[in-house]
């Protein structure tokens, strides 16, 4: 993160910023350092500078959005945001047996800690043992393909060539970690190392986090700009951000396939800008598995057949925990810089997209001051959670399922069954032939019995 830090004011041509820090925000990874952003500034000389540390669960575009609107206010003079991952160097010490060792940061403590209120998963959902984002993901994508009418084989060859697209962009992204460029039987397919996790989705169909990646973006006013130096070839403004942070668990939400919060977030940057989410030149949606850039294309209308990323997506391109859309902000301020008159839309997520994020950013100056929008009060308006409870030999239709597997084979089949009176309620079977029942055809919609403990039993 430190060496992205050095790069980024490098590539503006003025190391003159390091000294004009702010603050440093750093997001949260899966390493465990208290207070990265003070060593990260400390390293390039910013001793000056603030710590903040972003908890997994905050949003990226927040992160951004904040750090835009403290240098739109004057608030504060230069930020930098930061974000790195090294799972990949975990992997190759634990494969290798070579001791890795974090470096010790004793007792420290950010200046700034932000942290999400509220879980993203649910206690059921916890307790039900799904805790893994493929779990979630896989059953929202299965009732997306439900409530479209799609066979089984229509939605898996959509789904796998959306990725082969995306594979075909990072085979053409030199910053990409996996630059293969799989096609889509090989996406669909669960062989040659590509093993299923929660059906649909095989292992290239999930966000990969075994990276050692970072990235680095430094904000700062036009003026100050100008008076270091830094040629406006090197500039790129953000427009407008929008988020919604109204979390409900998927298990209760009304229509799994669906995400108010980004049709209200890509509303109100839309409103800002006065251009539709669609009309962005350049687009890179957040990608940590299909369903998530397929439910961002509804909502936000925009065409599925169009280039939706600048960096191949987090499968191929990189998917650290909590630091992909600061990656795709760098490389989209390359295409921008390439393309000056045109505009880039930028998206997060944040949980199983239970929060949303939208951005608009362009070479070319706003026609307005930039603004920050939140738009998770309406959000809360519109999307009303289901109640969730258990049931004792009731009846439950089907919203959605998934079977999990582990290495040896299909290990659980997990059901979202709504009762008569609205009530959701979760439900598990770890017997092979209800497993093999639930993959074998269309599950949704059909009728289960949830019996007492948990566990249910289909009637159709």
């Amino acid at each position: 993160m430190a060496d992205a830090l050095a790069a980024a004011a490098d590539d503006a041509g003025s190391s003159s910023l390091i000294d004009r820090l702010d603050q440093v925000r750093v997001t949260q990874g899966t390493w465990g350092y208290a207070d990265p952003a003070r060593w990260v500034a400390d390293e390039v000389g910013a001793t000056q500078a603030r710590s903040y540390l972003g908890d997994v669960g905050i949003l990226q575009t927040a992160v951004m959005g904040d750090a835009a609107a403290a240098i739109a206010s004057g608030s504060a003079d230069v930020i930098a945001v930061v974000g790195g991952e090294a799972k990949y160097r975990g992997l190759r010490a634990s494969i290798t047996g070579i001791e890795a060792p974090d470096t010790d940061q004793g007792g420290a403590e950010p200046d700034d800690f932000v942290t999400p209120h509220g879980m993203i998963i649910s206690r059921a959902e916890i307790d039900t043992g799904l805790v893994m984002a493929t779990h979630h993901y896989a059953m929202i994508e299965n009732a997306r393909r439900f409530a479209d009418g799609q066979s089984i084989e229509e939605h898996r060859d959509e789904v796998a060539g959306l990725w082969a697209r995306f594979a075909q962009v990072a085979a053409a992204n030199p910053d990409a970690w996996f630059r293969d460029g799989l096609d889509a039987a090989a996406i669909a397919t669960p062989e040659n190392g590509n093993r299923m996790l929660a059906w649909p989705y095989t292992k290239w169909h999930n966000s990969q986090w075994n990276v050692d990646q970072a990235a680095a973006l430094i904000f700062c006013s036009a003026g100050t700009a100008r008076a270091l130096g830094i040629s406006s070839d090197r500039w790129v403004f953000p427009w407008a951000a929008a988020e919604s942070n109204h979390m409900v668990p998927v298990t209760e939400r009304p229509e799994l396939h669906r995400s108010p919060g980004f049709a209200y977030a890509g509303r109100a940057v839309a409103d800002h800008v006065g251009m539709a989410p669609s009309e962005a030149g350049h687009v890179d949606l957040y990608s940590c598995f299909p369903i998530a850039v397929r439910t961002q294309a509804l909502e936000l209308d925009i065409d599925l057949d169009r280039d939706l990323t600048v960096t191949g997506g987090m499968t191929w391109a990189g998917g650290p925990l909590n630091n992909y859309v600061i990656q795709a902000a760098v490389k989209m301020a390359q295409v921008l810089r390439a393309d000056p008159v045109s505009t880039g839309l930028l998206t997060s997520i944040s949980g199983m997209i239970t929060k949303q994020g939208a951005s608009v950013w362009s070479a070319e100056p706003p026609t307005q001051p930039f603004a920050n929008l939140d738009v998770t009060d309406a959000v809360a308006a519109e999307l009303q959670p289901k109640p969730y409870r258990t049931g004792d030999n009731e009846t439950a239709e089907v919203v959605s399922y998934t079977v999990i597997w582990g290495r040896d084979g299909p290990e659980r089949a997990v059901v979202i069954g709504e009762f008569a009176d609205g009530a959701r309620t979760l439900l598990v079977s770890a017997v092979p032939a209800v497993m093999a029942a639930t993959v074998a055809g269309e599950f949704c919609g059909r009728h289960v019995i949830a019996g007492a403990d948990g566990s249910f039993t289909p009637t159709d």
